[in-house]
């Protein structure tokens, strides 16, 4: 036997001929991998898909292949579209409050904008408006103004 059989034909208990089409995606030092391919798709689909395709392209059908099946085990029933709807939801979430910050940096800059006169202008020793504003640890927007404190030119 020889002992530099790739993953796939040692999984298969077979003997590994030198043009293999496993043995370039499936090396005999992870056999897990192989594993996890073959529970989801078969050996005989595997080989089948890589040889369809352009070599350029084996590599990546190989990882992509290992991927969803990795996947699909460890959640039988979402598999990468769970991955997938979940990084989705983040995403949205995010852009929801970089939006939220916007438009609160947009009414302090047009408060501003309306209540005194430009930055350049303002008393140094004035305390800044800016000050009394902040983030709560909820994402909501919070004012501690006091009109009264601030007087303007």
């Amino acid at each position: 036997m020889n002992s530099k059989r790739c993953a796939g034909c040692k999984y298969l208990r077979r003997r590994c001929p030198s043009d293999c089409i496993l043995s370039p995606y499936f090396p005999p030092n992870n056999p897990q991998r192989f594993a996890y391919v073959h529970q989801i798709y078969g050996a005989s689909y595997v080989a089948k898909t890589l040889q369809k395709l352009p070599v350029e392209q084996r590599g990546e059908a190989a990882n992509a292949m290992y991927y969803e099946a990795y996947c699909r085990i460890k959640d039988p029933v979402y598999g990468c579209v769970g991955i997938i709807t979940l990084l989705n939801q983040q995403i949205y979430d995010a852009q929801c409050q970089l939006a939220k910050i916007q438009a609160e940096i947009a009414v302090l800059n047009g408060f501003h904008a309306q209540t005194g006169p430009p930055c350049e202008q303002l008393d140094p020793v004035a305390p800044s408006l800016l000050d009394n504003y902040s983030l709560e640890g909820n994402g909501n927007f919070s004012s501690t103004y006091d009109p009264s404190a601030h007087q303007f030119y």
